[in-house]
């Protein structure tokens, strides 16, 4: 949603956890420079799986920094990560209205959302009371998204995005092929076979791999089920990850009732 007319410009903050200079944190902040004010604050190198640390053991660096493409915006690397982009910026930059973190270089889907440095971001902007939103595409090791056919729908998203009241949090990725439309999704949620993997490197060190493959299938109405019919999937999220079922349950339980320490 632009500001009206007479309005201040919304202030947008945009991070990312893949570093400054991004193919996608570029391609993010081009757009949301035609819905507001921007500036760009991010890590300096590849923070991506960083989750939600903050950096408490050592002082951070706050550099201005070119980055191409993006000469009308101010633009700052920061020696830290995604978390602590979103801190310092919101600092020195204050009033902002809105965090956008991405166009991360991979989907966030599922339980990557633990993991994720991109979600991190916007993560930090819902807990300062901020909106925050995380936005990712598929990408591999021979091919980028194609940020140039992701463009309007990135805008389109952000727009309708901004329309809806009391949404803090949430996470949007987007298909490889242009978006067939878009669809309110629910994390999904699938185990993986968890094996450590032992190998060794040239020099006879002993190394591991984590292995990810999943063992279900894809269910209808989840984020990554929406991805893979071709669709934007758009998760909300919120900060409280109390089990409330789970809460309530547990507080029926007669021996937990009986329990007494004095």
């Amino acid at each position: 949603m632009r500001s009206g007319k007479g309005e201040k410009p919304m202030r947008i903050l945009v991070t990312n956890d893949d570093g400054i200079y991004s193919p996608g944190i570029a391609a993010l902040a081009k757009v949301a420079a035609r819905l507001g004010d921007v500036r760009v604050v991010a890590p300096g190198v590849e923070m991506s799986s960083a989750s939600a640390a903050i950096t408490a053991s050592r002082p951070l660096s706050y550099k201005r920094t070119d980055v191409p493409g993006l000469a009308d915006i101010e633009c700052y690397r920061v020696n830290g990560t995604p978390g602590d982009c979103v801190m310092l910026g919101t600092t020195l930059w204050e009033k902002t209205d809105l965090v956008l973190s991405g166009i991360n270089l991979g989907t966030n889907l599922g339980n990557a959302m633990w993991h994720s440095g991109t979600l991190a971001g916007a993560k930090q902007a819902a807990l300062l009371g901020l909106r925050g939103i995380a936005l990712s595409a598929p990408a591999n090791d021979n091919e980028e998204p194609r940020f140039d056919i992701l463009g309007p729908w990135v805008e389109t998203v952000l727009e309708r995005l901004l329309e809806v009241p009391d949404l803090p949090l949430v996470n949007v990725n987007f298909p490889s092929k242009p978006p067939r439309g878009t669809h309110w999704t629910r994390q999904s949620l699938r185990h993986y076979d968890g094996r450590v993997v032992p190998g060794q490197d040239p020099m006879g060190r002993t190394h591991y791999w984590f292995t990810v493959v999943p063992v279900e299938a894809t269910e209808e109405g989840t984020d990554r089920w929406a991805i893979e019919q071709g669709y934007v999937s758009m998760t909300p999220l919120r900060l409280d990850l109390t089990d409330h079922d789970g809460l309530a349950k547990a507080r029926q339980t007669q021996v937990w009732k009986n329990l007494r320490f004095a």
